[in-house]
């Protein structure tokens, strides 16, 4: 008589693990290395979107949570874009705009950024086309998007 009630027990708490379980993360963007990235934008004649980004940074850890994890944000930037994301505190040399410089010098110098987060949207030949300073939610996000991949033939060939 036990064995029944136990079998119905066992199958019953596989059931309710089954229900319980959190539904799967949506696919998230596949950030690249910078100098890698730049070099595939090129190869790929594909623009290059750049999420400057700061440990301290309390809305960038929020745009990582919130707006990179939305399933067209996500799409977009895996899709359409070559996508980075840049530390800015870093002192790694990059090439910004064709000069060689550290992260931080390219973040103040050449992008004429001062707050976090901040975006840089980069050519396939490597000038930065534009710069964005603010905290995005997806929805704002995506239609960001949208804009600039209306310019993007245009963009594509500076």
């Amino acid at each position: 008589m036990m064995k029944p009630f136990l079998w119905i027990a066992f199958v019953l708490c596989f059931a309710l693990q089954a229900v319980a379980a959190p539904p799967p993360k949506p696919k998230l963007v596949h950030w690249m290395n910078y100098t890698e990235a730049l070099k595939k934008a090129k190869s790929s004649n594909k623009l290059m979107f750049v999420d400057l980004y700061a440990d301290w940074c309390v809305p960038c850890r929020i745009m990582d949570a919130n707006t990179y994890s939305d399933p067209t944000v996500a799409s977009l930037l895996n899709t359409r874009f070559i996508s980075a994301k840049l530390d800015v505190d870093s002192q790694d040399t990059i090439v910004c705009d064709g000069k060689k410089k550290t992260v931080q010098r390219c973040y103040f110098d050449v992008w004429n950024l001062s707050v976090l987060p901040a975006f840089v949207l980069i050519a396939p030949k490597g000038l930065s086309i534009l710069t964005i300073k603010d905290s995005y939610t997806a929805e704002e996000m995506k239609y960001l998007l949208y804009q600039i991949l209306e310019k993007e033939e245009e963009w594509i060939s500076k």
